[in-house]
């Protein structure tokens, strides 16, 4: 059942309540019509849906398409200097988040055994000892240092360089590059540009490794014959930019969140045992791979809402994971809280491969900062650190922190 509300021009991005809650307004529609009417700004009519039950039923559907060749993908915000879509984007070679079965299956089947629990488990001391490296050269420097160039981004960029085969001296160009490409109104030559360095570069490395494997996923993949060198491409693109990309955010917004609730800091400090937990509400309360896109391959009803074929609907996973109707207090961090059931790793046959390997690395990250620098403070006021809100994954540009040196 919905209440009437004003059907929103735009997807409201303003943070007005904060710099880790979804915005005022996209509260107030999830609270008054979860799943809502949204007018884009080239006039198409899709929607936005933001309630927790309705997500994870898009999410949950195929016939809510991840593929963007199916029909136009409307963008929800204004993007200055990108031109109006007014054709599908053509489908790229091995991206299987931007497919669906069987050919998302075919892909995402060669690479789930790279990622299993076992797996990922195995690697678990290497991450503390490269975590822990890390913390020593942080130790080293005088303080103010920024926190996401010193600790936050190095450290998922070294761990998936070592699992994916990437040489780690080349991390400055596929950063810069990404930063670029996840502009969201960056200009449409300069997004390409980035993208093309990044492709390029990738060639090479996959090239390389189908002629001289060497240990690691790249490896593996490049021997598999059914694969071709484009599709090897287009799985590397995504899993160097997912893999360094949304830990390296949660890292360094998690630490800005916990240095924001000092009481919450205090009692994880106290018991560290607390931290698969913290980790889990972290996740829920900041949420920072947000929006995602579907399209509608027929006219279907999710929440007594008549969705029809060729909608673009917009799904915020932030919203749906401060939703009230599934968690008490949604808006406050609390790290006792059981935060099961959240969505920040998605939902249906696109759950996020690497989720084990990212819960790793946090635990790793925010164990040893927290032990390693018990003092640590931000160096600027909260409201002068420069949000990631020009960004399709959320989080901070630079985290200013200090210590006390003995």
């Amino acid at each position: 059942m919905s209440t009437t509300v004003p059907v929103p021009h735009g997807l409201p991005m303003n943070r007005d309540a904060g710099p880790f809650n979804p915005p005022s307004r996209i509260t107030e529609l999830r609270d008054a019509r979860p799943v809502s009417p949204l007018i884009f700004p080239d006039g198409h009519e899709g929607w936005l849906v933001t309630g927790h039950e309705a997500v994870r039923k898009v999410m949950g559907d195929t016939r809510f398409s991840s593929r963007q060749d199916l029909g136009v993908m409307h963008v929800p915000y204004e993007t200055p200097g990108m031109p109006v879509a007014t054709e599908p984007s053509p489908q790229i070679p091995g991206l299987f988040i931007a497919m669906d079965p069987p050919d998302h299956t075919r892909l995402r089947r060669k690479i789930t055994g790279a990622f299993t629990v076992r797996r990922m488990k195995a690697l678990e001391d290497h991450i503390v000892e490269i975590t822990e490296q890390h913390l020593d050269a942080m130790s080293r420097l005088t303080p103010p240092i920024d926190l996401v160039k010193e600790f936050a981004l190095p450290i998922p960029s070294l761990v998936i360089c070592e699992l994916l085969g990437v040489p780690y001296a080349d991390r400055e160009t596929f950063q810069v590059n990404t930063l670029k490409f996840l502009i969201k109104d960056q200009a449409l030559e300069e997004k390409m540009a980035a993208y093309g360095a990044m492709t390029s570069f990738l060639a090479e490395l996959v090239v390389g490794k189908r002629a001289e494997p060497t240990e690691d996923i790249l490896s593996d993949l490049a021997r598999d014959e059914d694969l071709s060198v484009e599709e090897l491409v287009g799985i590397a693109f995504l899993l160097l930019l997912a893999g360094h990309e949304t830990t390296a955010n949660m890292l360094g917004l998690g630490t800005f969140a916990l240095l924001e609730h000092p009481e919450q800091l205090a009692e994880l400090r106290a018991d560290p045992e607390l931290m698969p937990e913290a980790v889990e509400e972290l996740l829920r309360f900041l949420s920072v791979a947000d929006i995602f896109y579907r399209y509608a391959t027929e006219d279907i009803e999710v929440d007594g809402e008549r969705i029809p074929e060729g909608s673009t609907v917009v799904v915020s996973l932030l919203a749906a994971n401060h939703d009230p109707a599934r968690y008490e207090n949604p808006d406050t961090i609390d790290l006792h809280r059981t935060a099961r059931g959240h969505l920040s790793f998605g939902h249906g046959i696109h759950t996020c491969l690497g989720q084990q390997l990212a819960r790793i690395e946090m635990r790793a990250g925010f164990a040893g900062l927290l032990r390693r620098f018990p003092g640590l403070e931000l160096a600027v006021p909260a409201d002068e650190v420069k949000l990631r809100t020009d960004m399709n994954i959320y989080g901070v540009h630079e985290l200013p922190v200090t210590w006390s040196v003995q």
